[in-house]
């Protein structure tokens, strides 16, 4: 049996987008922690953190992009045309923290403020929009004869808003328990209490949203509540809720450092392959699968070949980099 380039592809930019999810997510989530965080001291041990690596965190947000329009031209012109404006608002988002992230190592003490506030506010609207997006995503698009149809605001609805505010608590947790791991003495410990707080409305958001989602729309019923797929998906919120158990020990009744981190990031792993499992395989929601928005098979084998190059180099940097900078980050440390 020969390779399916298709599959491929769509592995590959889930791959991409997942990896995205789990490595920006954290220091997003830092961002996040700043409405929480009001010592300055403090707050420059947050961004120390994770200081050598954001960059190259977003790689993987630019891989799924690119690789989206290389593989799936018709879903890439579909969904930006549809999401033109959130993504935007996250693009803002995301630029604003870039600019503040640099700006207050520079800027003089008065005016530092200005700029951790415009950190914080970033990393709100970046994370925000990335759940209004995929809130939009699960709902679906109106298409026809493969061109989008929709109003430019139809991707705003209650339940967008809702995965909106939901991937906030994902994000702060992942922050949170980055800090655990990374930080010590009086920090780490306000950390540990932040981190309970934020699992608790964890739950409740993933809670609401495997309650709501499979009466969204008949496709989404049919994958969820019908049999025999109502005892094949059944086991996903088990495991959810199993990973979900663990991680409140760890974090409440343990003093394990990295452990909260590693099972936050099996969680919303777990939560992301919810996701491509209720969709699956439609990638333009709810009827346009992956082999109908597929690019023709010669562009995806010519292009798959970069992908078989760069992502092995992206991975070795990555792992390279989190290797370097491992260990506790010390109040008389800076970043430069």
């Amino acid at each position: 049996m020969g390779l399916d380039l298709v599959t491929a592809w769509t592995l590959v930019i889930g791959f991409g987008l997942m990896m995205y999810v789990l490595l920006d997510g954290f220091d997003l989530g830092i961002g996040l922690l700043f409405i929480a965080v009001r010592n300055k001291q403090d707050r420059d041990v947050m961004v120390n953190s994770v200081a050598p690596v954001w960059d190259g965190n977003e790689t993987w947000l630019v891989l799924g992009g690119a690789g989206l329009m290389a593989a799936f031209p018709l879903a890439y012109s579909v969904i930006l045309e549809a999401l033109y404006i959130p993504l935007l608002l996250m693009l803002f988002g995301l630029i604003i923290r870039g600019v503040a992230f640099e700006f207050r190592f520079k800027a003089i003490a008065k005016h530092q403020g200005i700029w951790d506030n415009l950190f914080c506010v970033g990393s709100v609207a970046a994370t925000f929009f990335q759940g209004v997006a995929m809130g939009a995503v699960i709902e679906g698009f109106a298409v026809e004869n493969q061109q989008y149809v929709g109003g430019a605001w139809d991707w705003l609805s209650w339940f967008s808003i809702l995965t909106g505010f939901c991937l906030l608590p994902a994000y702060g947790l992942l922050g949170s328990t980055w800090l655990l791991i990374k930080t010590e003495n009086e920090l780490n410990k306000k950390m540990r209490r932040y981190s309970h707080h934020l699992l608790v409305w964890l739950g409740y958001a993933m809670a609401a949203l495997l309650v709501i989602t499979p009466f969204l729309t008949e496709a989404l019923r049919e994958r969820w509540l019908t049999l025999p797929n109502f005892f094949y998906m059944g086991f996903i919120p088990m495991l959810g809720l199993m990973q979900y158990t663990w991680l409140y020990y760890v974090i409440r009744f343990s003093e394990w450092e990295k452990w909260p981190f590693a099972i936050t990031l099996g969680l919303l792993a777990l939560a992301y392959f919810t996701l491509i499992t209720s969709l699956w395989p439609n990638i333009i929601p709810p009827d346009i699968s992956i082999y109908q928005a597929a690019a023709p098979e010669s562009s995806l084998r010519f292009t798959l070949w970069g992908v078989v190059i760069i992502v092995p180099i992206i991975l070795a940097y990555t792992f390279w980099s989190y290797h370097v900078f491992r260990g506790k980050v010390r109040d008389t440390e800076g970043y430069h």
